[in-house]
């Protein structure tokens, strides 16, 4: 207490003139009374099984109420979808009785004086009735929309922009789900000559500039030697822990009771760690319980393990699950409190250090593309690459020389651009199947006029389709999924880096619930969710006609979080790379006179094999099927590639499978490189 000094006001005399130390004394007192709480709960036996009946039935009665929720939302939201597909059926169809009505204009006015009277008479009766249905499905269409925008508005969703009649608009989403449900019947009467060639050139041109700056904000720093090791720590440390399997469950009678076994398994992961790293250290943290000191070792070791995965999707590929589900656990205001600091940390990126280093300056330089190409062989000599790789080594000396300085050194710049070329090299392996399989569609298949025997013209309920389209219709559909699927390979990194800012934000909120597949942690991502709706809008600005549903499943019961939207998608190498490997090679399988034989007399050439295998492709990876109704399949954005897992299940059952072996076919799910 200080005496009290003249001219203090009398109600401030004897109060302590040094706040910040106070304060400080009281956040170490409450971050002492938070470790204490945690020892405490670490300590104690069982789970923290409360004993108290009514509290137990209170906690019941909680849980029906969340799943009663979860049902009732999942319901909404199915309504939701069902009213988009309907929107966007009436919508196709006014397109369709547009162009028939516009095809029927031109023969009555090719009619005109020449024809009878009587063929005039009945042209001009089917140009009325035609009119009246083109008006009628306009009315339609508009009231289908407006429905659709005002229910979604009131769920607090935004509607997707449906396409107007003639093609402009916020986006093309004509045909719906329930529309591929119905056989095609009506002529597509579109300008086809027109959407054709919308559709190549879009896929010859949809690529956006080559942006470093944007592009280094998403891509991960390459790890360093030191990295490594932590790595292979935290990955035989997650590869032992059953983590989601003891706190994924509906058995805890309490919330108290699951946190108490969140934070148990999470200090022992935490525990382990340390020990394994410094076992003095390690000793010292089982006894106190002090996992605060060791607060940056776990955000290190964890963005660590996070960096590796999204560079190498391949790896770590029921490790990262449980990583992932552990941080977000531990990002709940409930174990936070307990706890007292944050095991997430932002991701290292290129752009982050640059930024970091004050060298963003090099991300524009004009040699950056030619630091960090890929070297392709194929077809060129070896003098020719030799050239190349020794004019890529210059271009990243002079980037070195260039803008290293004080605070950015000469190495750094080289991890950023080795950083950059890793990216390139993803890109490499898993959108480059993609452009392949384009590449194999065009130059097989005639987008209007099918080759006997290799129609690409589907049926409902036959082969297993749930989709009816005819061969036009049918090559549009693949050409847009692929293209689709293109875009989503080539923007992967940046949709993980916003998943995971969905699935890790703090105070994050997500309900375990029976989703039909198991339990799952349903939670909605918005983040992610507005990304993929800006790569589908740009692809259908692009091609300009969209068949099929433009739906999105994200947060629900058919893609219930953010993780689950990423593992769909890296599966689409996974699918397709076997594929067109196996038709690549099917000509270098013919030099052997055996096989050239055998090849001949079961499909009468190498190219008749290929366009066989192709043409079953794009026929049944695309027809609708995996699901026995249009929420969880169909022509929707997700129910493609559930289509395409479909077609991977049934893949020993067709008549071109020995190909496939021969060519060294082993299974479409690569695995982890350690097995």
């Amino acid at each position: 207490r200080l005496a009290p000094q003249r001219g203090t006001p009398e109600h401030t005399r004897g109060i302590q003139r040094h706040p910040e130390p106070e304060r400080r004394s009281r956040a170490a007192a409450a971050s002492t009374m938070a470790a204490g709480e945690l020892s405490r709960l670490l300590d104690q036996d069982g789970d923290g099984a409360i004993g108290d009946e009514a509290a137990e039935r209170m906690e019941r009665a909680e849980i029906a109420r969340a799943q009663a929720e979860s049902d009732a939302a999942e319901g909404e939201r199915r309504l939701q979808v069902a009213r988009q597909q309907f929107a966007e059926y009436a919508q196709s169809k006014a397109t369709e009785a547009a162009g028939l009505g516009s095809m029927i204009r031109d023969l009555l006015a090719a009619c005109d004086g020449v024809g009878s009277a009587e063929l005039t008479k009945k042209v001009l009766e089917i140009k009325e009735t035609m009119d009246a249905a083109e008006a009628e499905a306009r009315a339609m269409a508009s009231d289908a929309s407006k429905d659709a925008k005002k229910a979604a508005v009131d769920t607090g969703k935004d509607a997707a922009p449906m396409e107007t009649a003639n093609g402009a608009g916020g986006g093309a989403l004509a045909a719906a789900a329930a529309a591929d449900d119905l056989d095609d019947g009506a002529a597509e009467a579109m300008d086809e000559d027109g959407a054709s060639a919308a559709l190549h050139d879009a896929a010859a041109d949809l690529d956006p500039s080559m942006n470093f700056v944007e592009r280094a904000k998403y891509i991960p720093l390459r790890l360093d030697m030191d990295e490594r090791k932590l790595l292979r720590l935290l990955e035989a440390a997650l590869h032992v822990s059953e983590y989601t399997d003891k706190v994924d469950v509906l058995t805890f009678r309490s919330k108290t009771q699951r946190i108490t076994k969140q934070l148990k398994e999470i200090c022992a992961i935490m525990c382990g760690l340390v020990v394994a790293t410094d076992y003095r250290a390690g000793q010292d943290l089982i006894k106190d319980k002090d996992f605060e000191h060791n607060a940056q070792f776990f955000q290190r070791i964890f963005e660590i393990g996070r960096r590796h995965k999204v560079m190498n999707p391949e790896k770590m590929r029921s490790e990262y699950g449980k990583m992932i589900y552990l941080l977000q656990d531990s990002q709940m205001s409930d174990v936070q409190e307990l706890l007292n600091f944050k095991l997430v940390k932002p991701m290292r990126t290129a752009h982050a250090l640059l930024a970091e280093k004050n060298g963003l300056a090099m991300l524009k330089d004009g040699l950056m593309h030619q630091a960090t190409a890929e070297i392709m062989h194929e077809g060129k000599p070896r003098i020719q690459v030799q050239r190349e790789i020794k004019a890529k080594e210059k271009a990243r000396e002079h980037l070195s020389r260039r803008y290293s300085h004080a605070d950015l050194s000469a190495e750094e710049i080289l991890t950023v651009l080795y950083s950059i070329s890793d990216n390139n090299a993803y890109l490499r392996f898993n959108r480059d199947p993609v452009d392949r399989m384009i590449d194999f569609l065009k130059r097989y298949f005639d987008p209007k006029t099918p080759e006997p025997g290799f129609s690409l013209g589907i049926t409902m309920g036959m082969g297993g389709a749930r989709l009816s389209h005819n061969h036009e219709r049918q090559y549009t559909y693949v050409m847009q999924s692929m293209m689709l699927w293109r875009e989503v390979s080539n923007d992967m990194f940046k949709l993980w880096y916003l998943a995971e800012g969905d699935l890790l934000r703090e105070g994050g909120y997500y309900q375990l619930t029976n989703t039909g597949q198991g339990l799952n942690r349903v939670q909605s991502a918005p983040q992610t969710n507005k990304a993929i709706h800006q790569v589908l809008a740009r692809c259908q600005a692009k091609l300009g006609h969209w068949v099929g549903s433009s739906v999105v499943h994200l947060g629900d019961h058919n893609v219930p979080n953010a993780l689950m939207f990423i593992d769909k998608y890296t599966q689409v190498p996974r699918i397709l790379n076997p594929v067109a490997l196996v038709v690549q090679r099917v000509e270098e399988l013919c030099e052997d006179d055996g096989l050239r034989q055998y090849v001949e007399s079961t499909f009468g050439g190498v190219d008749e094999c290929r366009k066989t295998i192709l043409a079953d492709f794009f026929r049944h990876a695309f027809d609708g099927s995996g699901a026995d109704n249009f929420f969880d399949a169909g022509s929707c954005i997700d129910g493609r590639l559930t289509s395409a897992w479909n077609w991977c299940s049934k893949i020993e059952k067709k008549s071109y499978y020995p190909v496939f072996s021969l060519a060294g076919f082993t299974g479409f799910d690569g695995g982890d490189f350690r097995s």
